[in-house]
């Protein structure tokens, strides 16, 4: 559920007065109403209100239909960057060849290179639940071959026929290089 920002345009602007903008955002001062409708005309462009609550409220001369694709452009930036991380389930078994745990850990890997969160699930089935070892050697072993690149956020739990744990990315640190030390000493030398 969206919610839609209406603006009006053009003779639905109610305020007598408008600070004007061009469709670059720079400013081209305030003026009366009309004033500002003979502009946009001249121009072959809208006037569209952007801040009713400003005194003077705030319009800008642009074609309507840019202005809502610029809007448009604007909310999906920030949808990407506010991008909640995303937990991603790796299935196992106690008893898991060593072919299918490394394309399991390799999956794992590049969830949490791609900054989600990562869950591994433990499956018992019959009568492999009498040997939960099994399933806490299998853990074990995924977090050694994942520690580089992440942290144990939930330790492993027995929850019915699973047992679960969940991994959370860890920040990359930047490495400095020994070249880039060596010129950076040679720097303060000099």
């Amino acid at each position: 559920m969206s919610s839609k920002t209406f603006y009006k345009i053009n003779h639905f602007i109610q305020a007598p007065e408008l600070r004007v903008l061009d469709q670059f955002n720079k400013q081209i001062g305030v003026m009366s109403k009309q004033d500002a409708l003979v502009k946009a005309q001249e121009l072959g462009v809208d006037l569209v209100e952007i801040a009713s609550s400003a005194k003077p409220p705030v319009a800008k001369l642009i074609n309507f239909a840019k202005f809502k694709y610029q809007q448009q452009q604007k909310e999906q930036e920030e949808k990407k960057k506010n991008k909640a991380a995303e937990l991603k389930e790796l299935r196992f078994t106690p008893v898991i060849a060593q072919g299918d745990f490394d394309s399991r850990i390799k999956k794992a890997r590049n969830y949490l290179e791609g900054n989600d969160k990562v869950r591994l699930v433990v499956k018992f089935t019959g009568r492999q639940i009498t040997r939960k070892d099994f399933g806490e050697r299998v853990l074990k072993r995924a977090v050694e071959q994942l520690q580089d690149c992440s942290m144990v956020e939930i330790q492993p739990r027995l929850l019915g026929k699973f047992m679960m744990m969940q991994l959370t990315p860890t920040k990359k640190k930047k490495v400095q290089t020994q070249s880039a030390r060596g010129e950076t000493e040679a720097k303060k030398e000099e």
